[in-house]
């Protein structure tokens, strides 16, 4: 039944993107400037987990390079590369500067220091789930480097600007910002039906299974192609010729938990105790979750930044906030 599995892959790249020709426009003309030669001004993308902002972000670079005999770029998920010395590796190895670092000796200005010498042609670097690096001046010292342009990702501004100091929020108040909203349920099935054409058989889901897929996914295209595949293997192991509605129905509980438990391995350790905490708990106030949390760790961060990581946490539907300030609750997702 599966022909091609890349195509239902999380991180799969398309040579055409449905519905989000704007996004892709809007983001194509702040990048206008590489076509010369020349570094454009940074853009942030955000918007809620699953509606297209890493995907769009790569296809679009794609494309420029496509136009641009000379650039370079790189992609770099902050979430897994959070702290300034992987940032900045990250970053060198885009330019093929990596050779002689190590890991274990090699100071982080002589890192910085290398990529400020930087000479060559245009260098776009999208730094994905931004908000997650631990220290954020590193985006004012990218910010002056000439030949680098800057595509930021996150889901919400708050959490890049809330902890952000004034030189920095200065710098980044003034980027283009491009918003991206949950698909609709009928986007939903027109990018699940080029999926299914690109890496299925035949007739191996009909437009009912189409339609219940976009249902259980309520606007994410990560977890719409994540049940499919879910249901695609299982439909294969069972030998069967199409993928049925209790298949879809079957599996949609697994593939939703497994994107779930993907993103909580990906949190840091202070989210992580955030998280536990409140599964633990079942629900909890905000004042409570504090106080317990200062107790599982040796420093813990203001309430500001738990409130900023608990933001994060919602974000991912891993936990939901009820109330207001005074009577807020936190309650795991389940």
């Amino acid at each position: 039944m599966i022909t091609d599995a890349r195509v239902l892959q999380p991180e799969f790249i398309p040579q055409e993107v449905k519905h989000r020709d704007a996004e892709v426009n809007h983001l194509s003309s702040v990048l206008r400037p590489i076509l010369d030669g020349q570094s454009a001004d940074p853009v942030f993308l955000y918007g809620p987990s699953g509606v297209g902002k890493t995907c769009i972000a790569q296809f679009t670079v794609e494309r420029l390079r496509e136009n641009v005999v000379d650039i370079n770029h790189q992609y770099v998920n902050c979430w897994e590369n959070h702290n300034r010395f992987k940032t900045l590796y990250s970053l060198l190895d885009g330019i093929n500067q990596t050779i002689d670092i190590h890991r274990q000796s090699t100071p982080k200005d002589l890192l910085l220091d290398r990529l400020r010498d930087y000479d060559g042609p245009p260098y776009v670097v999208i730094l994905d789930e931004v908000d997650q690096l631990k220290d954020k001046s590193l985006l004012y010292e990218l910010y002056h480097i000439p030949r680098i342009t800057m595509i930021l990702i996150a889901n919400n501004e708050k959490g890049l600007f809330a902890d952000v100091d004034d030189r920095l929020n200065s710098r980044l108040s003034v980027c283009t910002r491009i918003h991206f909203h949950s698909y609709t349920h009928d986007e939903l099935v027109a990018i699940l039906h080029d999926r299914v054409q690109w890496g299925l058989k035949g007739e191996a889901i009909n437009q009912q299974g189409l339609n219940v897929i976009a249902n259980n996914a309520a606007g994410d295209a990560r977890v719409a192609i994540g049940i499919l595949r879910k249901a695609a293997r299982t439909a294969q192991e069972e030998q069967l010729d199409s993928i049925p509605d209790r298949v879809i129905q079957k599996v949609t509980p697994e593939a939703k938990s497994e994107i779930k438990q993907k993103t909580v391995d990906r949190l840091t350790t202070h989210q992580q105790i955030l998280y536990k905490i409140i599964a633990e708990y079942g629900e909890i106030a905000p004042s409570d979750l504090y106080e317990e949390y200062c107790d599982h760790v040796s420093e813990p961060k203001t309430r500001r930044m738990m409130r900023n990581y608990l933001a994060k946490l919602e974000h991912y539907n891993l936990v939901e906030g009820k109330g207001n300030t005074k009577a807020r609750i936190y309650r795991s997702v389940a």
